[in-house]
């Protein structure tokens, strides 16, 4: 690294202050009269926040840059342009009635530790890279696009509530019809780390301070469909029903027992009847036909088939003894995606020299780093979230730790730079030899 030492990096720490300020600043764009914040893709409130924070990472020395779908990347430049770049970043954008940390910590922690380095003068030997993905909350089309798994059709985007997705890109510098421009060449990209708030209540409930992420869950969610037979509440007796709620609420509970089940591996998975439609829903009528939503989540793709398969057992038994028809259809299938080993011990030695304590868990919720991981390797840094509660007005993470979790990705990012090779003339089949292919 240039113009510094190792002492002076050792003891190098973002401006927390400085950081709060601005989660402050971006968190009364789309303000709600609740706490919260409305700041959906694509909107004004959107592109307000983005224009603020574009203006921060050029006092911070970078140079930005808006590609076809509409990712905004800050680039604080290394010693060796010309190397691949160490990235973090996150998003902006908002669910209808957010709370003010959720992928906004993860860009303002990146913008404020290349301020930071910035102000001290030093240039890693890497370029490092803020990244700000659109539209995550919803389409996931900024991360999806960088990772060349964008949908080019722009029907698949469409939604009652948004202007279509051409309109969409173009509102906040993007370009529709050049989307696969933004496709990142795999050898531009050493590493990408995003720092998040945890969205769940385990760091807390560990006192950990720091979350050392092993990997992101896959995802399999369902429709079960449950047919029986509506007749009258009054008149028909009880063991001559055909009742699809029945059979339905037996499934919930063989869902509960499967999501709860421990040994052979199990521990960590997640399974979840979310939603539930009634027909014909009438307080003096026997359910005719039910249908719910089943999402199941894990690190391991074999134990998400098991649990799929122990269910389809018990159907079939909750089936006969109820006399309905039941029907599972598959819906989505997102595959789990782990954490590169060699970022995910960066991250822990760091933990140690700050003398912060560290909860391994999994993500269990999706993130732009989980798309990104296809293209380059990959690592999470959590902070605790006070009650487990996001996506939610009441969403709070303490300053502390969020000035804790940027200095981890500080750190970190300085130590990966040092790790990945970097020399004045890097070859692209010499940057492909040096990136680790080991995984957590």
């Amino acid at each position: 690294m240039l113009n510094t030492t190792v002492a002076t990096v050792a003891t190098l720490a973002v401006n927390g202050d400085r950081l709060m300020q601005m989660m402050a600043d971006v968190a009364a764009i789309g303000s709600l009269p609740n706490g919260g914040v409305r700041r959906l893709a694509f909107s004004p409130e959107d592109r307000e926040a983005r224009q603020l924070v574009q203006r921060w990472m050029e006092a911070a020395g970078m140079t930005v840059t808006i590609d076809a779908a509409a990712n905004m990347i800050g680039r604080y430049e290394g010693r060796f342009p010309h190397a691949p770049a160490l990235a973090t970043g996150s998003h902006l954008d908002t669910v209808p009635n957010a709370g003010i940390y959720d992928g906004t910590y993860g860009v303002l922690a990146g913008v404020e530790m290349a301020r930071t380095l910035h102000d001290q003068g030093i240039r890693p030997d890497h370029p490092i890279e803020v990244i700000v993905f659109a539209d995550e909350e919803r389409t996931m089309i900024g991360s999806k696009a960088m990772a060349g798994k964008a949908k080019l059709d722009p029907n698949f985007y469409e939604h009652p509530n948004y202007e279509p997705i051409e309109i969409g890109l173009k509102y906040i510098g993007g370009n529709w019809s050049q989307l696969t421009s933004a496709q990142r060449d795999t050898d531009g990209l050493a590493a990408f780390v995003e720092l998040h708030v945890e969205q769940g209540p385990v760091l807390e409930a560990a006192g950990s301070p720091m979350g050392l992420v092993t990997g992101i869950v896959g995802q399999r969610r369902y429709l079960i469909t449950i047919d029986g037979s509506a007749s009258h509440a009054g008149t028909t007796p009880m063991t001559m029903r055909q009742d699809a709620m029945v059979a339905a609420s037996q499934i919930v509970l063989a869902v509960n027992r499967i999501g709860n089940k421990t040994g052979d591996g199990y521990g960590e998975q997640v399974a979840t009847v979310g939603s539930m439609k009634l027909s014909p829903n009438v307080a003096n009528t026997i359910p005719g036909r039910v249908e719910m939503t089943l999402d199941i989540r894990d690190l391991c793709n074999q134990r998400l088939d098991a649990m799929i398969g122990e269910l389809q057992d018990e159907v079939v038994a909750i089936a006969s003894q109820t006399d309905t028809q039941i029907q599972i259809k598959p819906q989505l299938r997102n595959e789990p995606v782990p954490v590169n080993s060699h970022i995910y011990n960066a991250i822990a030695q760091v933990c140690n020299e700050l003398e912060l304590p560290a909860q391994a868990l999994p993500s269990r919720a999706s993130h732009d780093a989980q798309i990104i991981a296809s293209i380059t390797d990959m690592g999470m840094i959590f902070v605790p979230s006070q009650g487990g509660i996001s996506h939610s007005e009441t969403e709070y993470t303490s300053p502390e730790h969020c000035v804790q979790g940027a200095n981890i990705l500080l750190h970190t990012l300085l130590k990966l730079d040092q790790h990945y090779r970097c020399p004045e003339e890097v070859t692209a089949e010499e940057i492909t030899t040096s990136k680790t292919e080991s995984k957590v």
